[in-house]
C-alpha cells in the first residue's frame, strides 16, 4: 500500500515524479485556471458590445418594420395626396384673386352703405404675403343697429366670390349719443339703439402660380425644389407634402434593399 503524499512533499521542479492522482489533479487546476482567465480577459468584456449590439438591432428591427409598412401604403397615399392636391386647388380657386381684390372690397364697403351702417373709416392697409395666400387687414369703424349688422354679414356672405373676413381686436358696444346727460347710460340692443364696431378685420385672396415673392421665387416654391413637370398645374402649399412622400418611399426603398 502506497504512503499518501502531502503538498509539502511534492516536488515541483520534478512534477513527473508526482502521484497520479496529484498530477490529475493539477491538470484540472491549471485548466480551471485557464478557462477563468480567458473568460475575465477576453469574454466578459464583450457583453458590454454584445448588449450594445442587440439593443441596436431591436431599434433597426422597429425601423424597418415601420418603413415596410409605409411603403406598403405608399401607392394609396400617393392617390390620396393627388386627390388632397385636387380639392385644394379647387378651394383655392373660389378665393378672389389679386385682380379682384379691389373690386371685393368696393363691394364689402357698398354691402355696409346698402344695409344702412354709416362708414366712419373704412381704410385698407398694406398686403401681408403668405405662402399660398394673401391676407389684407381693412381698419374700419362702423355705427349701425344689431339689425343692420347682421344684413351686413349676411350680405357679405352672399357676395359672388368667397370672402373670408378674421377679426382682430374688435370691440362692439352702444354708440354714444350726442347731447345725452352725461353719465346717462347709452340704449340698449333690445331698444333698437346704435352700436359702434371699431377694429381691424382682414380679408384673404388666392395668391396665383406665376406671383412671385418679396425674394423673387414663385408662389409655394420651395428653395432648391425640382419645378413641376410641363402642363402640370402647381398646387401651392403642396410641395412640402409631396417631398416628404418622396422621403419616405426613398427610406422604404433602403430599408428594403438592406432586408
Amino acid at each position: 500500500m502506497k504512503k499518501k503524499m502531502s503538498l509539502k512533499e511534492l516536488d515541483f521542479n520534478n512534477a513527473g515524479s508526482w502521484p497520479r492522482e496529484w498530477q490529475l489533479g493539477f491538470c484540472v487546476a491549471l485548466g480551471l485556471l485557464i478557462l477563468f482567465l480567458m473568460w475575465n480577459f477576453l469574454t466578459r468584456p464583450k457583453g458590454a458590445t454584445l448588449e450594445a449590439l442587440e439593443m441596436d438591432e431591436g431599434t433597426k428591427r422597429a425601423e424597418f418594420e415601420k418603413l415596410q409598412g409605409q411603403a406598403a401604403n405608399l401607392e394609396p397615399l400617393k392617390q390620396q395626396l393627388a386627390q388632397m392636391e385636387q380639392q385644394l386647388q379647387q378651394m383655392l380657386r373660389q378665393l378672389p384673386s389679386k385682380n379682384e381684390m379691389p373690386d371685393l372690397i368696393v363691394d364689402i364697403s357698398q354691402t355696409a352703405l346698402a344695409t344702412g351702417i354709416t362708414n366712419e373709416l373704412f381704410q385698407p392697409g398694406a398686403e401681408t404675403l403668405q405662402e399660398f395666400y394673401a391676407e389684407k387687414p381693412i381698419e374700419l369703424k362702423m355705427v349701425g343697429t344689431y339689425h343692420q349688422f347682421g344684413a351686413f354679414v349676411s350680405g357679405v356672405a352672399s357676395l359672388p366670390r368667397v370672402v373670408i373676413m378674421t377679426m382682430h381686436d374688435i370691440s362692439l358696444k352702444p354708440k354714444d349719443t350726442p347731447g345725452a346727460a352725461p353719465g346717462k347710460k347709452p340704449v340698449g340692443l333690445a331698444a333698437g339703439g346704435m352700436l359702434e364696431l371699431k377694429g381691424t378685420v382682414k380679408t384673404y385672396r388666392y395668391r396665383d402660380p406665376n406671383e412671385e415673392n418679396a425674394d423673387g421665387t414663385a408662389t409655394g416654391a420651395t428653395p432648391g425644389a425640382t419645378p413641376p413637370a410641363a402642363g402640370t398645374p402647381p398646387v401651392p402649399g403642396a410641395a412640402a407634402v409631396t417631398a416628404g412622400a418622396k422621403k419616405t418611399e426613398a427610406a422604404a426603398a433602403a430599408a428594403g434593399g438592406s432586408r
